[in-house]
């Protein structure tokens, strides 16, 4: 726990100086804060899916519910993003609980293929209810200027500290619920539904909770997320490959269950996009992707257990 504690510290402290020195305009900070975000978006993830062993695939329903509740309370009605946060993590927890009921039943690939499926019909509602959501033209957020109080800059240094406390936030919560009586519950359940329901652990209600969690922190990334880039549409926040698969790829990449898997995971895909994006998106068509691919089996391959092992197994060696 406190090798875990010192690598999360020295990633929030790394990424504030980054913030402080470097142009805040520049190309390095803003990669700093997909970090973030993707670090964010992973440890969310990671309480469902590495504590209780629920793959789910559904996340972005409710990255795309906190991404437009936020956006539309912010345009027609001027309420701050740090108000509309809130309500778009009740919602989305709400929607979450209620979607967990049948789904939480399922199993391996059915529950999965079940999140998947409620993540795709999100998007085809945001798409069809133009009125409400834009439709396929999307949302443009817009600007007003450095605000602190809107959430706005011009630069993406001052989105830096704004992501950490994020970034923070979320790992204390998985922290807590890992040491805690549902941590315990949610990883008896992992390891044997049937023996955990035969000790007297109500395996369906504690599954929800940590789903209800996920859910409503998933949606104050997805509020974060619209900030920083100001639009959105159905095809970006509700987009299964790009956050829901996402998400599950960076806790699997770093270490699903281990509180540092979620930044190791972050930092390793991160950075392999934006290098190939840089030197290779001009390359024939799906070069970069395919590379991209090929090193992710590699890792996985290399290290099934995730990127965190890594320190372990030096440790566990050099004893």
């Amino acid at each position: 726990m406190i090798r875990s504690l010192l690598v999360i510290s020295i990633f929030a402290a790394a990424a504030l100086v980054a913030g402080a020195v470097l142009d805040p305009r520049g190309y390095i900070v803003r990669v700093v804060c997909l970090m973030l975000l993707a670090a964010s978006l992973g440890q969310c993830w990671n309480i469902v899916g590495g504590l209780a062993n629920q793959i789910s695939l559904g996340h972005a329903a409710f990255f795309g519910i906190g991404a437009y509740t936020t956006t539309i309370l912010q345009i027609r009605y001027g309420i701050s993003p740090w108000i509309g946060l809130f309500l778009g993590a009740a919602i989305a927890g709400l929607v979450g609980f209620l979607i967990s009921i049948p789904t939480m039943r399922l199993k391996g690939s059915y529950f999965a293929l079940a999140t998947l499926a409620f993540g795709e019909a999100c998007r085809i509602f945001a798409t069809a209810a133009a009125g409400l959501t834009g439709g396929p033209q999307g949302i443009s957020v817009p600007f007003v200027g450095n605000s602190w109080a809107m959430m706005q800059f011009r630069g993406a240094g001052p989105y830096v500290p704004i992501l950490v406390g994020l970034f923070i936030l979320i790992s204390v919560i998985f922290v807590v619920l890992s040491n805690g009586k549902l941590g315990y519950l949610l990883r008896a359940t992992r390891e044997s539904e049937d023996a955990a329901e035969v000790a007297g652990v109500n395996t369906l209600g504690v599954k929800l909770a940590g789903s209800t969690i996920s859910a409503a922190l998933t949606a104050v990334v997805g509020t974060m997320f619209v900030q920083f880039n100001f639009f959105i549409d159905p095809d970006i926040v509700f987009n299964p490959t790009s956050v829901s698969i996402r998400a599950a790829l960076i806790t699997i990449v770093g270490g699903v269950g281990i509180l540092t898997g979620p930044i190791f995971g972050a930092i390793a895909i991160v950075t392999m996009e934006e290098v190939l994006s840089a030197y290779l998106s001009n390359q024939a068509a799906g070069v970069a992707p395919l590379i991209f691919g090929g090193l992710l089996i590699a890792i996985v391959l290399w290290k099934p257990a995730g990127l965190s092992a890594i320190s372990f197994s030096r440790k566990r060696a050099l004893s």
